[in-house]
């Protein structure tokens, strides 16, 4: 690839290095330079542009990064389309993600000009979260240092190693001390733990603070259990303590007994009769992240834990809090921020022929769904954005408590709903679900449960809606990205801010109904409905 300055008589075929602002518009960076736009550019009276010239043996950006992209991901993992030489990569199920850091070096080590990045080995992913991005950086690569890399992604280098649901017996001690509601907040918060892979407790048993004790409660729930956990009321202080010689009392054997994380250090592994017994930390009866969650996730992902993979754990595993890390909460009982709902109901509903969102599902016009599950859930207020057919989809929500805006130029796109919409939303929200008028699957639990994410997640946080893994819709963005949205054009809404934010996308996964709307007749008759 040669990069330079050239004039515009040989700068035909070349690509744009840099955006130029043109008395008749934008022309963005990384734009191939044709006639058309060269004649553009000379009007303007520039002479030269600065450009990149892709050789014979070059591959484009997006063509080097799909191709990558492509060779790395698998049955769990989703490649999406290419923009500007970036493939970002989703999972596509609960689990573990997994990383071979060598081969990732080794694929980053091909060229500079290609870079793959992914989350930590073994982090904890749901289905729709990024977990890794393909980055073309240069417009191009050479064909040779791209099969370097496509060489190397051949063997799994990326994958998740999927949650087995567990079914996970506790064994609680008691003591004078320990009062009886802390216990019943510990299995709370267990609860809480083991359904991102929908694991269950299978059975419960508290018991005195004792050897024998804690051995017959032991017997009880092994039988019905694929992991055990003990709980004492006191911490496990030896590896002679009375929770060890209870597991070895039972024929079992004690893994390792401390680790290199805090908080967790006094965790205990064992194992009876081949199946796992965690002596838990005191701070497992916390919500807050801890040694016992890295060992419990692996177990559920069927994963063998050995004493020398725990004494491995040291680097990274200072999980204090201190002065730089803020205290982890519990969540809240309701959404602290203001979140309003957005419902874009402008559309000329093109692919079906008449106005979907007056159509009739289930008795009631199809925007109608979507209206009354916003004003059920807690959005602190709902707007309904209006264009094509303004005064049928207006009288379909006659009477609700809403508030009506009017886009115009409805005809321009989605975007111009979204821009509308968003610009209307109240200054003392924090952010804004936007919904889609002919998504009638979506509840007003689902739009609280993406409220809630919200209120759990960094304030930058934009939370995703996904179907089996894949986005879909809603989209609930905070305020701080507003500004970004308004710049948005055509039929793509935010698309693109989403690939570009990265980490800071949050996914809940809300089954079929994220990826539920009535595009055609056919989906609308196949649906139970009928056109107004």
């Amino acid at each position: 690839m040669k990069f330079a300055t050239f004039t515009l008589a040989d700068a035909r075929g070349a690509v744009l290095a840099h955006a130029l602002q043109l008395p008749d518009g934008r022309l963005k960076k990384g734009t191939v330079l044709t006639e058309a736009e060269l004649a553009r550019i000379g009007a303007a009276g520039i002479e030269t542009v600065i450009a990149a010239r892709l050789e014979a043996a070059d591959i484009g950006e997006d063509a080097a990064a799909t191709r990558l992209g492509q060779a790395l991901a698998s049955p769990d993992i989703r490649a999406e389309a290419a923009a500007t030489g970036r493939v970002n990569l989703y999972a596509l199920a609960d689990g573990l993600f997994t990383a071979d850091h060598a081969a990732v070096d080794a694929i980053n080590g091909a060229d500079p000009g290609i870079t793959l990045a992914t989350l930590d080995h073994l982090t904890p992913v749901n289905a729709g979260r990024l977990v890794a991005t393909v980055k073309i950086i240069p417009y191009a690569v050479a064909g040779a240092a791209l099969d370097r890399a496509l060489a190397i992604a051949g063997a799994p280098v990326i994958g998740i190693e999927r949650y087995r649901p567990r079914r996970v017996g506790v064994v609680a001690t008691k003591l004078p001390s320990l009062k009886a509601s802390v216990m019943d907040k510990t299995m709370r918060v267990l609860a809480d733990r083991l359904a991102p892979s929908r694991s269950r407790l299978s059975r419960e048993v508290r018991t005195a603070h004792d050897e024998a004790a804690i051995a017959a409660g032991i017997a009880s729930v092994l039988p019905v259990s694929d992991i055990v956990l003990v709980f004492g009321a006191s911490a496990i202080c030896d590896s002679d303590d009375v929770i060890p010689a209870a597991i070895r009392r039972l024929g079992g054997t004690i893994i390792r007994f401390g680790m290199p994380v805090d908080p967790g250090n006094l965790l205990l592994l064992g194992e009876i009769d081949g199946k796992p017994v965690i002596g838990a930390p005191g701070c497992a009866r916390s919500p807050a992240e801890n040694g016992f969650d890295w060992v419990l996730q692996r177990l559920i992902a069927g994963r063998v834990v050995s004493a020398n993979e725990i004494a491995g754990m040291g680097v990274g595993g200072l999980l204090m809090e201190i002065g730089g890390r803020p205290q982890p909460r519990e969540a809240s009982k309701g959404p602290r921020r203001r979140i309003a709902a957005v419902i874009l109901a402008a559309g000329r509903s093109t692919r079906m022929g008449a106005n979907k969102l007056v159509a009739t599902l289930d008795g009631r016009p199809v925007v109608a769904h979507v209206a009354d599950a916003a004003l059920a859930s807690s959005a602190a207020e709902v707007v309904a954005v209006v264009g094509h057919e303004a005064e049928r989809v207006r009288a379909c929500l006659a009477g609700k408590a809403l508030r009506f805006v009017d886009n115009p130029g409805h005809a321009g796109g989605l975007s111009t709903s979204l821009v509308a919409g968003i610009g209307a939303v109240c200054e003392d929200c924090d952010g804004a679900v936007v919904l889609l008028g002919d998504m009638p699957r979506i509840s007003a639990a689902m739009i609280d449960r993406m409220i809630a994410a919200a209120e759990a997640s960094a304030a930058d946080a934009v939370i995703v809606a996904t179907h089996g893994g894949r986005r879909g819709n809603p989209v609930l963005w905070p305020r701080c990205h507003f500004k970004r949205l308004m710049q948005a054009t055509g039929d793509s809404g935010g698309r693109a801010l989403i690939g570009e934010l990265g980490d800071r996308v949050v996914a809940v996964e809300l089954g079929e109904a994220a990826g539920f709307d009535l595009d055609t007749p056919a989906e609308l008759a196949e649906a139970g409905g009928r056109t107004a």
